[in-house]
């Protein structure tokens, strides 16, 4: 099978970019931006709104660099430096001044390289960017175009958030941003004091685990993971669930990042508490640094559940509670990970099976192709439409087309919740 996986050697059903790998780069660069990186509200504005797309958990906006666009860039509070992972913008963007650096220490002895630009005229709609360098990486080690199915060129972080405070409303997908003292505060959200440390957002969270142990954990506030929640050192300090499987849970330039999935009883956030949530463990060399002070990660899966209000210049977060604030949350229930190859992204490649699953007993194997879903081509059908259908329902019987050593396969594949 062809594609640009080969390269990373496969592929993940969770994203996960904002622990070590993108700190190491910041700290790699930022001697070298000494400038202040931030965004300001054109004239007179009070407000400006921003459109995005929603895509498996990425909240996605368009913009244009040096009068070149519009790029597909992910919002992520846990990058601290604008980051380019399309190597091609360096072709397509002029950039007047640029250096090359190695980024050292990510993993069997490797070393990766990335250009640090100049101030670059980073335009969204309504808003000025001031001093906004970027790292563009020479290899994209990421693939998130194929994770998204459509093109996506890099990462916006700190620069965005650090001067304002940001909206985002996940029922009419609009970012509005604002001057703090211009914000239009929830009249019934909650305040959640955040802390920016080496330009990321923390705040603190009460953690309930299923053996009844509660703990106090200091979570990144990370819009860019799609995960609910992440937490480090926990299977050294107390073991495993008794429920759990294995899983790959992100991507980083070392590569994948191993681990398990199991659930925590609750976590409680400011007033709110948030039963049976589906918990990421990661574990290995590639989580864990001197610099890193986080216990874990609040990702996407919980935050998209409120309307919130990220304010870095007050150092705080408001939540105000969305229709599906206390929905149960589900993980895939076929075993299969997944993404989309091909120039428009119109092929659904398998890349991993995971064993003992539902698609594993029925011999579906990494590198096979997925044709149709229950007579439905996948060419009319999403990621987000695809996951959906494999977390729908267990017991749900599925029929699968499947490409398989040059021939087409007809599948039953029947979900089976796992954790």
């Amino acid at each position: 099978m062809s594609g640009p996986f080969h390269i990373i050697g496969r592929f993940l059903q969770r994203v996960v970019f904002t622990s070590c790998t993108l700190l190491l780069i910041f700290l790699s660069c930022y001697s070298l931006l000494a400038n202040a990186q931030y965004f300001d509200l054109e004239g007179n504005r009070k407000h400006v709104i921003i459109p995005f797309r929603m895509i498996r958990d990425m909240v996605i906006i368009k913009l244009n660099i040096n009068g070149k666009g519009p790029f597909n860039f992910i919002m992520d509070t846990g990058v601290g430096l604008m980051l380019i992972t399309d190597p091609k913008l360096v072709d397509s963007i002029n950039i007047p001044k640029k250096r090359t650096i190695k980024i050292s220490g990510l993993g069997k002895g490797e070393d990766y390289e990335a250009y640090i630009t100049s101030a670059l005229n980073v335009e969204i709609p309504g808003l000025i960017s001031y001093d906004v360098g970027a790292a563009i990486l020479k290899t994209d080690h990421f693939g998130l175009s194929n994770f998204a199915g459509i093109a996506v060129h890099g990462l916006l972080g700190y620069e965005f958030f650090n001067n304002l405070a940001v909206k985002i409303d996940f029922s009419d997908s609009t970012i509005t941003v604002s001057r703090p003292k211009d914000s239009r505060l929830f009249r019934k959200g909650y305040k959640i004091p955040l802390t920016i440390e080496e330009r990321k957002p923390y705040l603190q969270a009460k953690v309930i685990f299923p053996n009844g142990i509660t703990s106090n954990e200091k979570l990144i506030l990370d819009i860019g993971a799609g995960h609910p929640l992440s937490l480090n050192n926990i299977i050294q300090k107390q073991g495993l669930p008794k429920k759990f499987i294995s899983a790959n849970l992100g991507v980083g330039l070392t590569g994948p990042i191993d681990g398990f999935i199991s659930r925590v009883k609750e976590l409680d956030l400011g007033r709110y508490k948030i039963k049976d949530v589906i918990t990421s463990y990661p574990v290995g060399g590639n989580i864990a640094m001197p610099e890193d002070k986080r216990d874990g990660n609040l990702g996407m899966g919980i935050l998209k559940r409120f309307t919130m209000i990220i304010d870095y210049p007050d150092s705080a977060l408001y939540l105000k509670p969305g229709p599906t604030l206390n929905d149960h949350f589900e993980h895939d229930m076929s075993g299969l990970e997944y993404y989309k190859a091909g120039d428009d992204f119109d092929h659904v490649i398998i890349s991993r099976v995971e064993p003992g699953s539902p698609a594993d007993e029925m011999g579906i194997e990494a590198g096979d192709e997925i044709m149709a879903i229950n007579f439905k081509p996948v060419t009319k059908l999403s990621l987000e439409e695809i996951d959906g259908l494999f977390k729908s329902q267990a017991e749900r019987s599925l029929l699968l087309r499947i490409f398989h050593d040059k021939k087409y396969d007809n599948v039953i594949i029947t979900l089976k919740r796992r954790i």
